[in-house]
Formats: structure tokens, C-alpha cells, sequence
């Protein structure tokens, strides 16, 4: 059962496979404690090599402007430059750069599972995530995880909407490999609807 959530370029390439477009698979990482310059900020990663010349060449003096804001190894590691969708929790309608990243997970299926349940593998991470990961493994929070599809031809948006958003959970980090279980966030045993009607909220219930 194809996906509604795929927009219609990103279906096309899939059922032709033009070989001067690529899909851009990317995850974004959140957790409250991912700190940098002592703010809480997403890793972004994407399955592709270090490239700044196709994104500057799309996008030219805005995507120069964002590799502008980081230092020479940041700059170096940068696979993709791309706009974030409108409404996102962070940096919503901006463009943001990705990490070229090598990771490994099988979409769910669209179907009737109830929470469905992917591994992910993320290879040859860094120190600079290794970190973030063992500080979050700490933490109470869990790791929120969101795919966003995007094609090698259009930085203005990721080709599903919305992404789909995952929590991480049984995480095992190495210098090497980080591993974990996504289960996309469990819509399906939440109370619809979800206002609970008590007497204190809504006093004309009493009797």
C-alpha cells in the first residue's frame, strides 16, 4: 500500500529511478540533551557523501549563508542542504545542513500494525554524537527520531508530509556503530477523544 504521506516527485522517482535524481534519505536526532554552545540542538544526518557543490548550486548565496555559520570540520562533513518543513518543532522553514552519514533502516509498513518497530543503525559516528548519545542514555527522556525524505534536485522541503517521526529506545553505542529500536510514536492507543470528561471540567455531567 504506497504511503499518502509521499509526495508525488518522490513517487515518481521511486516507480522510475531517473539516474539525475537521487533520494536523500535523513534523520534528525532530538534530545534535550544534545547540547552545543550551550544550546539544546538536533544531529541531522543524511545517507550521502560530503557535498557542498550541488547544494550551492541550488540554492546559492542562502546555502552559502548557512555553511558561512560553521567552522572548517563541520563544513567538511556536510552531505545535504535543506529546508526543514513549515510547522516542524525546530527550525521550521529553514534551511539547515545534514552530516554525511552511512545508516542502515527499513521503513514500517502502511498497514494496520498498531506500533509498528524498525531498527536503525547509524555507522562510523564521531566522538561529537557518541557523546550526545551517552548523555541522553542517562536521561529520563526518550530520543526522538524523525525521517525526512528529500530529493538530490529540490532542497525547498522533504518529500513527506509529514515526516514520520519515531522515539528511539534500547540504544548500544560504540566508537564505531550506534544501534536502537524506532518505534513510531504510539497514535494507536491513545484515547479518542482525548478530552476526559470530568465533573470538575464540565459541571452540567453532575446528576
Amino acid at each position: 500500500m504506497p504511503d499518502p504521506a509521499l509526495s508525488e516527485a518522490i513517487r515518481e522517482a521511486y516507480a522510475s529511478a531517473p539516474a539525475d535524481v537521487v533520494v536523500l534519505h535523513t534523520l534528525e536526532l532530538w534530545h534535550p540533551s544534545f547540547i552545543e554552545d550551550g544550546m539544546a540542538k538536533p544531529i541531522r544526518v543524511v545517507r550521502n557523501y560530503e557535498d557542498t557543490t550541488t547544494w550551492l548550486g541550488l540554492g546559492g548565496a542562502d546555502v552559502q549563508a548557512v555553511l558561512d555559520g560553521l567552522d572548517e570540520e563541520a563544513r567538511r562533513k556536510v552531505g545535504l542542504v535543506a529546508r526543514i518543513e513549515a510547522g516542524a518543532a525546530r527550525d521550521s522553514g529553514l534551511l539547515v545542513p545534514f552530516v554525511a552519514l552511512g545508516f542502515e533502516m527499513e521503513l514500517p509498513p502502511v498497514d494496520t500494525i498498531p506500533v509498528p518497530e524498525i531498527v536503525v543503525t547509524l555507522d562510523n559516528v564521531g566522538r561529537e554524537i557518541t557523546r550526545h548519545l551517552d548523555a541522553a542514555a542517562i536521561s529520563q527522556d526518550a530520543i526522538e527520531v524523525t525521517y525526512r525524505p528529500y530529493l538530490s534536485t529540490d532542497i525547498e522541503g522533504p518529500q513527506m508530509d509529514p515526516p514520520l517521526t519515531m522515539t528511539l529506545s534500547e540504544v548500544e553505542v560504540d566508537v564505531f556503530r550506534v544501534t536502537g529500536r524506532a518505534r513510531v510514536l504510539d497514535i494507536g492507543n491513545k484515547a479518542f477523544p482525548s478530552d476526559i470528561y470530568t465533573i470538575k471540567k464540565y459541571p452540567g455531567l453532575r446528576r
